[in-house]
């Protein structure tokens, strides 16, 4: 069984508490307050009044008042308010239940009609509290459901990255490792005059970390004599090799289109819906872009290159350097940090390779945390 509704009774006066109390206490729970400070202190307490009876015309602080504060205190703000006043002004009615009261009752007090005023505002409570506890669940199911649907897109595509991974002998460590690289490459970009609009939303930046073990994803189109030759490529299969980004951007892009003629017309951004598989298409084409314009698979230069692509790009050849592969060993570490010097301004957009050169120390203990085995890592 509920506990019984708690109305506050407010007035100056003892014999109208009485008679309001006497009144109510067959039906409610009362407590009473014989001031507009005392109301206050009783409203913001517990139990919590689910209605006040509130007098207008108190001295030191008046009804109107004790309402504007009501209103102004969170805990309080959404408590319903009946004025009960001598006053049969329309203005004075006007202004009650312009600051916020739902209703207005004169004295002297015709107990029908108040008990009856009283139910129906504590009914029109219960149901919108039911509603607001409905709409709170509701909201925390759609955020259960939604965390759910996209733990299992994150796996699913993982796992999908993975596949094309470990056609290349490689772990899923280096999606792991080159999927934080990127992250710590936006962190530190974040405030950066170029990039600060790009990575203004929390969602764009997360569609970029997520979408990063995506990037070699046509390397599953990469016939295995090349893709695991253990030595050096000839001119002729490194073009061939050099068709994976390519690959990569044309199988999300087929996807795109696929999943685009079948989302419903109304209801849907398809823009929105579809703006992950777009970041991995920027990735998975584009990360062997070099700023120069010297790269592959278009030949894009400076920031003609999606910005998801040029993080991918440090991220991707750090790792590549300081890892062992089955064609060459892990380079030691100044090696590396020369290799990614000289690359600035011409492999890689110059205020990147800055913002990795300024966080060298994480990106090494990122290798280190995700190291494959520790003789395959630079030293």
């Amino acid at each position: 069984m509920s506990p019984p509704l708690t109305v506050l009774v407010v007035d100056d006066t003892g014999e109208n508490l009485g008679i309001t109390g006497q009144l109510l206490r067959p039906h409610y729970r009362v407590r009473v307050a014989n001031s507009g400070a005392h109301a206050l202190v009783a409203a913001a307490g517990e139990p919590r009044p689910d209605l006040i009876l509130l007098d207008v015309m108190m001295p030191e602080m008046d009804g109107h008042e004790v309402l504007r504060r009501l209103r102004a205190q969170p805990s309080t703000a959404d408590i319903p308010v009946i004025f009960v006043t001598a006053l049969d002004a329309d203005e004075d009615e006007e202004i009650g239940l312009a600051l916020g009261a739902v209703d207005y009752v004169t004295k002297p007090i015709k107990p029908a009609l108040l008990l009856a005023r009283v139910k129906a505002q504590l009914e029109l409570k219960r149901s919108r509290d039911w509603l607001s506890r409905k709409n709170a669940e509701l909201d925390a199911e759609v955020h259960r459901r939604m965390l759910e649907n996209e733990l299992i897109k994150e796996v699913s595509l993982h796992a999908l990255a993975l596949l094309a991974e470990k056609r290349d002998n490689e772990t899923g460590n280096h999606l792991h490792r080159t999927q934080s690289y990127v992250s710590v490459l936006i962190r530190a970009l974040r405030k950066h005059p170029r990039f600060e609009a790009a990575l203004a939303n929390p969602m764009d930046c997360q569609r970029m970390v997520h979408a990063a073990p995506l990037h070699d994803i046509g390397k599953v189109g990469i016939p295995d004599a090349i893709l695991l030759k253990p030595g050096k490529l000839t001119p002729d299969e490194f073009e061939i090799m050099k068709t994976h980004a390519a690959i990569g951007r044309q199988a999300l892009a087929d996807a795109i289109d696929r999943v685009r003629h079948r989302l419903p017309f109304g209801g849907i951004d398809s823009d929105t819906s579809l703006a992950f598989l777009a970041t991995a298409q920027d990735i998975a084409g584009g990360h062997h872009e070099k700023w120069d314009g010297s790269g592959y698979p278009q030949g894009l230069a400076g920031d003609a290159i999606p910005l998801a692509a040029r993080l991918m790009a440090v991220a991707d050849v750090f790792d590549a350097l300081m890892s062992r592969r089955h064609y060459k060993e892990a380079f030691p570490l100044e090696q590396v940090l020369e290799i990614m010097r000289e690359g600035r301004g011409r492999h890689f957009d110059p205020d990147i390779a800055d913002a990795f050169l300024q966080s060298v120390d994480e990106f090494v203990a990122i290798s280190r945390r995700f190291a494959d085995h520790e003789a395959e890592q630079a030293p």
